[in-house]
């Protein structure tokens, strides 16, 4: 794979790859528990230079009009086009996800998000010119904020470095990029592609590292004026906690536990199915996977035989394998942490209907499992799992439903699943989440945002709407008054 050389260096800074002169990490595989690579780390004095790069990149890339920066885009989607067989095998090796999802899933929705954002660089619109005050005119600017310091997960790398850099830069700013220490090749490839496609250097800089050093000087760098986080709610509060030291704006993207209600005329086939896609995909390592089912008695017992019986048919194993549904978990210590919140539910209650069990074969592999009898209040409910986990609870009313769907702090997605409208559009109001699908979940376009409500962070990914993210909204007002005196002005002091 001539794209990737990771001995070449995991960090990316003004236009070259180079190695990071902090620790070493090794890197297991997740598919085999072998060593995988050794993964560089920046340096202080690294993070210090990808910054300015940025900065000194900020001056010309800000210039530009929009159509020139559509027009660099555009390149840098058929760049990653070229390369897109090599960036999914990357994104399996280093995170464990089937290849089928890497290569119909990751890299054709990254490709599609760098198309979308190309058109919308285009379309930075503020107010439309107008008279709000005698004899004066109105405008909106949207402007570039500076260097964006973003900070990206483990399990979408490669998705992630494109909802972060992409709306970014197409609104005028740079960025510096930070990925996870687990997962930085996809990363480092993207931002190579976007080179050899002709952005500017300094436009897309990669460095890798932990969050302690590397993210935190990146957050409190002096020339950083927003951060951008994907991760936990707890790391998205520190984050926020040192980006208020210098007064700067943050953009979260924190956990989830979405609920997937199943109302009492829904399709239960197409629920069981929606069902255990939402709760395995990437191996349930998705803030917005399905985790908690709350199914109308009357279809409980249907729904959890059919999902029980999915998830029991599903082929967990080898990530290359093209016949393979579900790859492996990210480390051994995350596959510990998983196996454990499901055997502290079993001994509070909960049964295992599915799964419930480690995959015994070399790696990290747990079996999708389905748990049912836990209570709302319990840890399996309450709490991110962030693996392949779903627990169904039963309810009797749609009010209790929706309550019951309320009932955690967070409040990233959702889904209903009825044939009723007036519940669709109940449901789609009532659920405080910033995503609620109806009769689908985790389907997600371009086109539109993602982000949460309550826990789950604040602002959007993707879309029109990540524009309000990364710009500066500025008011222009233009006097036409011939008068050397406005009336205006009689409030402060008369016309003498």
């Amino acid at each position: 794979m001539d794209f990737y050389n990771p001995s070449l260096g995991h960090q990316f800074i003004s236009g070259q790859q180079v190695r990071g002169q902090g620790p070493l990490l090794q890197r297991v595989s997740p598919a085999t528990g072998e060593l995988l690579l050794e993964v560089d780390t920046a340096s202080i004095e690294q993070v210090d230079q990808a910054v300015e790069a940025a900065a000194q990149a900020y001056t010309t890339w800000s210039a530009l009009t929009p159509g020139e920066r559509s027009d660099h885009l555009l390149a840098f989607a058929r760049e990653l086009e070229v390369h897109a067989a090599e960036l999914a095998q990357v994104e399996t090796a280093q995170t464990g996800k089937s290849i089928r999802m890497s290569t119909e899933f990751d890299v054709p929705g990254t490709i599609d998000n760098v198309n979308f954002f190309a058109g919308a660089a285009r379309n930075l619109q503020g107010l439309a010119t107008g008279d709000y005050a005698g004899n004066t005119t109105s405008m909106i600017r949207r402007e570039a904020i500076g260097v964006i310091g973003s900070i990206s997960p483990w399990n979408y790398p490669l998705q992630m470095a494109a909802w972060k850099v992409l709306p970014a830069i197409a609104a005028g700013n740079t960025i510096v990029l930070k990925p996870s220490e687990l997962t930085p090749g996809t990363s480092m490839l993207f931002a190579k592609a976007a080179k050899d496609a002709g952005l500017p250097d300094g436009v897309i800089n990669v460095i890798c590292g932990d969050g302690p050093t590397v993210g935190s000087a990146l957050v409190r760098h002096r020339l950083v004026k927003m951060t951008s986080f994907t991760g936990s709610t707890a790391v998205g509060l520190k984050i926020m906690s040192m980006a208020a030291e210098r007064g700067n704006r943050v953009h979260l993207e924190l956990g989830g536990k979405a609920p997937f209600v199943v109302f009492d005329d829904a399709d239960i086939e197409a629920a069981a199915h929606g069902a255990v896609a939402g709760s395995t995909i990437n191996a349930g390592q998705d803030c917005t996977a399905a985790t908690r089912a709350y199914v109308h008695s009357s279809v409980f017992e249907k729904f959890t035989s059919r999902v029980s019986q999915l998830m029991e048919s599903m082929v967990v194993g080898d990530p290359s394998d093209p016949n393979t549904d579900m790859g492996s978990l990210i480390s051994e210590a995350h596959l510990e942490k998983v196996s454990a919140m499901v055997e502290r539910a079993q001994q509070d209650g909960a049964r295992v209907l599915a799964g419930g069990r480690r995959e015994e074969r070399a790696g990290f592999y747990y079996r999708p499992t389905l748990l049912v009898g836990a209570t709302q209040d319990s840890e399996i409910v309450q709490d991110e799992v962030f693996g392949p986990v779903l627990v169904a609870l039963p309810f009797d009313t749609d009010q209790e439903a929706i309550d019951l769907a309320n009932d955690t702090p967070y409040g990233l997605a959702a889904s209903a699943w009825t044939k009723n409208v007036d519940r669709a559009m109940m449901a789609s109001a009532q659920i405080q989440a910033g995503c609620v699908w109806i009769n689908e979940h985790i389907l997600i376009v371009s086109d539109m945002p993602h982000g949460g409500y309550k826990a789950s962070g604040m602002g959007k990914d993707m879309s029109q709407y990540s524009f309000d993210e990364y710009t500066n909204v500025k008011h222009v007002m233009l006097s036409h008054d011939p008068a050397s005196h406005r009336g205006w002005q009689d409030t402060v002091f008369k016309e003498r």
